[in-house]
């Protein structure tokens, strides 16, 4: 599960190699661990979390990204000055019409529901504006049919022909390794890492000349950080390890947003379940469809719409609602399927909640499992907003448009609290375990350029930088901000004028 990729790049058709003794050197200017970009490094290949995950595309509110600028004291991590790096990681394909693209009676009825509750649940054209509350039509990350994640995005084949760019696939990073070498500044110099193809029975060694980047996701980069001395010296010398960088804030508050699934009936027999779930020869024909020509059924996430909400004037965090039509849905991961009926679902995703967790390790064994406490729930807000919010899409199911189309709540939330506590669960957009934060702060992980504190030859650049503690706190999926930050940390790294 915490398997992580190497990628290095010499100064500067990548090669894939499946065996370290391929490679074609034992040094490289730049060593990057990890196989994805976006969130907890969970999917096992290139493209990581961006391989997995439900493809949805929001940059979030302007407002988050100008606290980044504020907290970190760099005003480049500003919404303004970051338009450049969303715009190199999109090209947009607009459907035409922006209210019923499937054609599925569930699109009109959606629009329906805004007119007649507009002021709890109005239109948003583009949530990716800066602006993002109300309900519009869901942006994705699919290109021709397919997911477009970032190993197809920043790996494809054309940049997979580059003579500086070699990949090594199989690998596990255990540790980041200080060097002999005395400093003027006396801060510890980490130009080389450890890992393993076979599980711990042979640990080898691989140099960088100038820099050593993170990527291993909010749960893979801490663990690493861990093992190698760097996080909280007390704690880490008691489990024996040895402390190198005093950083206590590696690994702590860990968050993550919570959501729930709200299924109910409906009189319509179009309905996923029985076009598709309840029938074999239609999958076998969707598949063989999308096989061909990357069309059809299959070349489209089931989530239509989208929408941002405020809860009241009693909370600064907002709610997100996906409107589905069926009970399963990409990205949840082997929910079954009832035998009968025909169901419509709304996500509700708490984005901004109080409670916070960690990532931490208790012993010296660098392959053990780092021990994971998302802490859901442990805030009571929480619990409330998530409660608020239940009711609230309870009120967008009882909007006129529905009249003879819903018939009936199928989710049990008779005793509403027991029931989130039950069927809630994390969302996988955790964040913050290696914060930024000021290059003279107490606080954090790394500096504003995604240095590590106290210490030289180290980047992290995924999203585990993010700063997320209240009421800084980003609103929204985590894949599109750490593609932006990935591309204006490429630019610092290259010595590039960032705007």
């Amino acid at each position: 599960m915490f398997s992580l990729m190497l990628l290095f790049l010499p100064l500067c058709s990548a090669i894939i190699y499946e065996t370290v003794a391929d490679l074609p050197a034992a040094k490289f200017d730049y060593i990057i661990v990890g196989g994805g970009t976006a969130g907890n490094v969970r999917g096992f290949g290139l493209g990581g979390c961006s391989a997995i995950n439900v493809m949805t595309y929001t940059r979030g509110s302007s407002e988050d990204y100008d606290r980044y600028a504020r907290v970190s004291g760099d005003d480049g991590w500003g919404w303004d000055k970051m338009q450049p790096y969303f715009r190199k990681n999109e090209r947009f394909v607009a459907s035409a019409d922006h209210h019923n693209l499937t054609g599925h009676v569930i699109d009109g009825c959606i629009i329906q529901v805004i007119k007649e509750l507009l002021e709890e649940f109005p239109f948003n054209l583009d949530y990716n504006s800066g602006y993002h509350l109300g309900i519009g039509r869901h942006q994705k990350t699919v290109w021709n049919g397919t997911r477009s994640n970032s190993e197809r995005s920043y790996l494809s084949p054309e940049y997979m022909k580059r003579e500086n760019l070699h990949v090594l696939v199989d690998s596990r990073v255990t540790r980041i390794l200080v060097t002999n070498e005395s400093n003027a500044d006396k801060k510890p110099y980490f130009n080389s890492l450890e890992f393993t193809q076979d599980a711990g029975k042979t640990m080898r060694t691989l140099s960088a000349r100038k820099e050593i980047i993170l990527s291993a996701g909010v749960i893979g980069t801490p663990h690493i950080l861990l093992n190698s001395g760097v996080g909280d010296a007390d704690e880490l010398s008691v489990l024996g390890i040895t402390p190198t960088v005093h950083l206590p804030d590696v690994g702590k508050n860990l968050r993550d947003q919570v959501s729930m699934r709200l299924t109910w009936t409906v009189n319509d027999t179009q309905m996923v379940e029985n076009v598709y779930w309840r029938n074999e020869t239609l999958r076998e024909e969707a598949l063989a469809e999308w096989q061909s020509n990357r069309t059809g059924f299959l070349s489209n996430p089931p989530a239509n719409h989208l929408g941002y909400f405020r809860l009241g004037n009693g909370f600064t965090q907002a709610t997100i609602i996906m409107p589905t039509n069926s009970h399963n849905q990409g990205g949840l991961g082997n929910v079954p399927v009832p035998a009968t009926g025909n169901y419509f679902s709304v996500i509700v995703n708490i984005l901004c909640p109080r409670s916070h967790g960690s990532v931490t390790v208790n012993r010296t064994d660098p392959l053990s499992p780092p021990v994971i406490d998302i802490n859901v729930f442990k805030h009571e807000q929480d619990l409330v907003q998530m409660m608020h919010a239940i009711r609230g899409s309870q009120r967008f199911a009882a909007a006129p448009a529905w009249l003879g189309y819903i018939l009936e709540l199928y989710t049990d939330i008779s005793d509403l609290e027991d029931s989130i506590r039950d069927q809630a669960r994390p969302s996988t957009h955790s964040v913050s375990t290696a914060s930024m934060s000021p290059p003279n702060a107490h606080w954090g992980v790394v500096d504003p350029d995604l240095r590590l504190k106290r210490a030289r030859g180290v980047r992290v650049v995924d999203a585990s930088v993010l700063v997320k503690f209240h009421p800084y706190v980003p609103a929204g999926h985590t894949q599109a901000p750490v593609y932006a930050v990935a591309e204006r940390v490429a630019d610092l790294i290259k010595g590039r004028k960032c705007p």
